[in-house]
């Protein structure tokens, strides 16, 4: 892990000098100068906008010990922490660095390394059970990574907090396959070193490690807290349309795959939910009233068909020539017969994400609600559990203060629950 070897090149963006003259100049004007790295100055203006104190982070627990012990270990990270103390902790206590583990919302479950590094991390609240969300304790490593969604470094005079300024770190995201949700974050903390090329390679490394562990984990049946593997339409010969998440992909009978544009997954999605057919000028105002001609939508289905082939027929109007499954419909047949935990398994995410289109807008709201409401209504600890580790439940307070009052005292779904609730509590003060 060592990397003195290659020093750093310079870089105007990272000079200490230059990002402190800039931090004073922010926080004195609230302009921010030219030249700060893009992710630290987006993480300065949302730290600002936070109303996060510049002279001392807000870290607080609200967890006992014992509670903290029971909620990291049902986790579904604290099954691969023996690879993560393999691959960096054990180098980490001779290269004075130390090791955190977080969950999704920012709090630190474990905390290992060099002893006299965490001693001083120590001193700023970077322990065990702390919580280092962004908008708590500002520009940090780990906090911003769960922030942006990705690999962050943070050079000493990057963090928001004055306190943590005497430290860097580099974090990255850890997602579990299949659905491709935040985990939570692996970070390296230390002086300046701990935000090197080398440190970065290296944590990356092993994130790539942990997620294969943990779908080996979850292939075999090994992996704690999940909901099981995420099923697929039936393979009975129909085409199969996957809108869920942000890759949508159409899947042919011969099983290969065919990645679609937005803009075509979004036509076959209304295609799919309308089988009578719709007209260039009703998918126009469906895609985007006021803004989209039917000139235009004529020209992207005439390039749709050359990936969908025979799958479209007719253009007065637009419809599907045969059946077209979705795992929406997956989703809802579960639904159908009562299975909300085989159903929130189904739901890898809301349809197509980045669609702004309005109809596409209704059904992602329509099947988001749909899936919430089947999961509040049992009243079954598992099935609320596996709705807030979905990204849309993960904010969820009705589901948490449901799932704390159906969870036996003191058991490890209860801790989960008081823990979030916590969170999204001091969020809203």
């Amino acid at each position: 892990m060592r990397s003195d070897a290659h020093p750093r090149r310079a870089d105007a963006r990272r000079d200490p000098r230059s990002v402190r003259a800039a931090y004073r100049s922010f926080l004195d004007s609230g302009v921010l100068p030219h030249g700060v790295h893009p992710v630290v100055a987006d993480s300065w203006r949302r730290s600002l906008h936070s109303g996060v104190d510049p002279e001392g982070p807000r870290t607080g627990s609200g967890l006992a010990h014992d509670d903290l012990v029971a909620y990291r270990e049902a986790h579904p990270l604290a099954a691969v922490m023996p690879v993560v103390r393999e691959l960096v902790v054990d180098a980490a206590v001779d290269d004075g660095l130390a090791v955190a583990v977080s969950d999704d919302a920012g709090r630190l479950l474990w905390v290992e390394g060099n002893r006299a590094l965490r001693e001083s991390v120590e001193r700023v609240g970077f322990v065990e059970g702390s919580v280092w969300r962004e908008e708590r304790v500002g520009t940090n490593a780990p906090g911003t990574a769960l922030a942006a969604r990705r690999a962050v470094q943070v050079l000493g005079a990057e963090h928001f907090s004055r306190p943590v300024q005497a430290f860097s770190c580099t974090a990255v995201p850890i997602h579990e396959p299949g659905s491709g949700r935040v985990l939570g974050v692996l970070d390296v903390t230390g002086r300046q070193s701990a935000a090197s090329g080398v440190v970065l390679s290296l944590v990356r490394a092993t994130v790539l490690s942990l997620e294969r562990e943990l779908a080996r984990r979850a292939a075999t049946g090994e992996q704690a807290g999940a909901a099981g593997p995420v099923p697929g339409p039936p393979g009975d010969g129909r085409p199969e349309l996957l809108v869920l998440g942000s890759t949508p992909v159409l899947r042919a009978p011969d099983g290969l795959d065919h990645r679609l544009s937005l803009r075509h997954a979004e036509i076959l999605a209304l295609l799919a939910a309308h089988p009578r057919g719709l007209s260039a000028d009703e998918l126009a105002v469906l895609l985007h009233p006021g803004d989209l001609s039917d000139v235009t939508v004529r020209a992207e289905v005439s390039r749709l068909r050359r990936v969908a082939g025979p799958l479209l027929a007719g253009s007065r109007p637009y419809r599907l020539a045969r059946p077209l499954r979705t795992d929406v419909d997956v989703v809802r047949d579960r639904l159908a017969l009562g299975d909300a935990l085989g159903a929130i398994a189904a739901y890898r995410g809301p349809v197509l994400p980045r669609s702004g289109a309005p109809a596409v807008e209704h059904l992602r709201a329509e099947l988001t609600a749909e899936v919430r409401t089947a999961a509040l209504a049992t009243g079954d600890p598992d099935v609320l559990d596996a709705w807030t580790r979905t990204d849309d439940g993960a904010e969820d307070h009705a589901a948490w203060t449901r799932l704390q009052q159906v969870a036996p005292h003191g058991s490890p779904l209860w801790v989960r629950a008081r823990a979030h609730l916590d969170l999204l509590d001091d969020e809203l003060a």
